[in-house]
């Protein structure tokens, strides 16, 4: 046990260099010897682990997209809405997710297999609008699969703006925005008027999932 226990804590040091490498200088750039000098492990330790960049790059895509558990809300809409804003949270406050954000986004990495990320938070988004309309939370003419599909798009895209005009410290505002333009032509006015979507609400997410013991991945500790 001790011994699978330093293989774990070894891939997730690794795992946490490899991400801090490629936050700071993309895919393209990034090389295994810099993971190396900042993981400060052996090449084979390495190897063992990830047999190439490529394969690092899948690891910090795959930690980033690890789902946590939103708290249940009377609305699913509440939900939808509590697990954008702890994205961005964690987007603010974790290097693993800020890593895996920007390997989404990199066009350079064009022998990366990018879609992981958005497929999954489509899936997610879809689930519970589903849920959603099936609580009568949508207006009639909303198609779940559509909607998260355009959060998906907008929400990366509000990204990408957060990171490259303020280095993501105004990723609530943005978020915030996001929704106030998004939900009134997706739910119904009378459980609009019941959602929260202040610019606090991820990191009162994040506090509750603490509180409750949910969380608990390192990097997810602000």
């Amino acid at each position: 046990m001790a011994k699978q226990d330093r293989g774990i804590r070894t891939r997730q040091t690794i795992l946490s260099a490899a991400a801090r490498v490629f936050e700071t200088r993309g895919y393209q750039a990034a090389t295994i010897n810099e993971v190396l000098t900042e993981a400060q492990v052996t090449k084979g330790a390495l190897y063992f682990h990830f047999p190439s960049k490529e394969h690092l790059a899948q690891g910090v895509l795959s930690e980033q997209d690890q789902w946590l558990p939103i708290p249940e809300r009377p609305y699913k809409v509440q939900e939808f809405v509590d697990a954008t804003f702890l994205h961005a949270h964690r987007l603010r406050t974790d290097p693993m997710v800020r890593a895996g954000v920007r390997l989404s986004l990199d066009q350079h990495a064009m022998d990366l297999d990018r879609s992981g990320p958005f497929l999954r938070w489509t899936e997610i988004g879809v689930e519970l609008l589903e849920q959603a309309r099936s609580q009568g939370e949508l207006l009639p003419h909303v198609v779940p699969a559509e909607t998260a599909d355009v959060l998906v798009g907008a929400f990366a895209g509000i990204q990408a703006m957060s990171q490259t005009l303020t280095d993501y410290q105004d990723l609530m505002l943005r978020t915030n925005r996001l929704m106030r333009h998004l939900l009134p032509s997706v739910v119904v006015p009378s459980i609009l008027l019941s959602i929260d979507v202040s610019e606090g609400r991820g990191a009162a997410v994040h506090a509750e999932l603490l509180r409750q013991g949910q969380n608990h991945h390192p990097e997810n500790v602000s």
